[in-house]
């Protein structure tokens, strides 16, 4: 039986998913360091967000293993692999949209300490789960926020709100789905720093776009095309290697 690598947070063991005769991820096998940033970068379509659901537990793999912090986590589900560190950001934002920021970051720290949503109105006046989201709040610069409805918050403002979110659950590694979508230089360049200050805590595995962004933050680069990995390394070495100029950079480049 295959079993994790040491020095690896994160090890995935040829994962397959078909949806029918489409192999949407090949046989992937993929492996995230301690306190690294790996970027998972490839065309529309090349499978990065089915791998990331089969990772987060969202999406059940047809074959292949994932192995957490030594642990196989193959048949844990979505929740159960948040409770040991390994949570996912969004695509596209889910937030309690009709409650202020400071009640979102608040509701995920009561649920990481294993409450039940249902006795939220009462733990929503626990003064130390509301100092907690404060502090948070500071840290991802919305606390001036704090009162305001997810909602009439703009999109960059909403990515990281999001990203507060995920810091909200004490991660060990974090799923980044393109957080740079939708967002214009300045906010962007506000993510990219906020990633950098998760890092110092967390893993995180970053699916993105933007290859200025990619090439800045990422330690690794794996390549995504048709649902297989086509090179892995550090990042140079990837930019540089002919099957991915080929398959993906060079429409990057024209």
């Amino acid at each position: 039986m295959s079993s994790m690598k040491p020095q690896t947070i994160l090890q995935a063991n040829q994962l397959v998913k078909r949806y029918g005769e489409l192999l949407a991820t090949d046989h992937v096998s993929l492996c995230v360091a301690p306190l690294e940033i790996h970027a998972l970068i490839g065309p529309n379509g090349a499978g990065k967000s089915t791998l990331v659901t089969q990772l987060s537990g969202q999406l059940k793999s047809d074959e292949g293993q994932i192995f957490f912090q030594g642990q196989e986590i193959t048949h844990l589900s979505m929740h159960e692999r948040v409770q040991l560190g390994l949570v996912r950001s969004y695509q596209i934002t889910r937030l309690f949209k009709s409650m202020s920021c400071l009640d979102n970051i608040a509701l995920t720290l009561q649920a990481k300490r294993g409450h039940s949503f249902s006795f939220w109105f009462a733990a929503s006046k626990d003064s130390s789960l509301n100092q907690e989201a404060h502090a948070i709040l500071t840290q991802i610069g919305l606390e001036h926020r704090h009162q305001d409805l997810a909602q009439t918050l703009s999109h960059a403002e909403q990515r990281i709100l999001e990203l507060g979110i995920a810091l909200a659950t004490q991660p060990k590694l974090i799923l980044l789905d393109e957080p740079m979508a939708g967002t214009g230089a300045q906010e962007s360049l506000r993510i990219i720093q906020l990633i950098e200050q998760l890092n110092k805590t967390a893993a995180i595995l970053l699916i993105e776009h933007d290859m200025d962004t990619v090439f800045r933050l990422a330690h690794k680069v794996s390549v995504l095309v048709n649902g297989q990995i086509i090179a892995s390394g550090p990042p140079q070495d990837v930019r540089q290697d002919p099957r991915v100029i080929q398959a993906y950079l060079g429409e990057e480049r024209s």
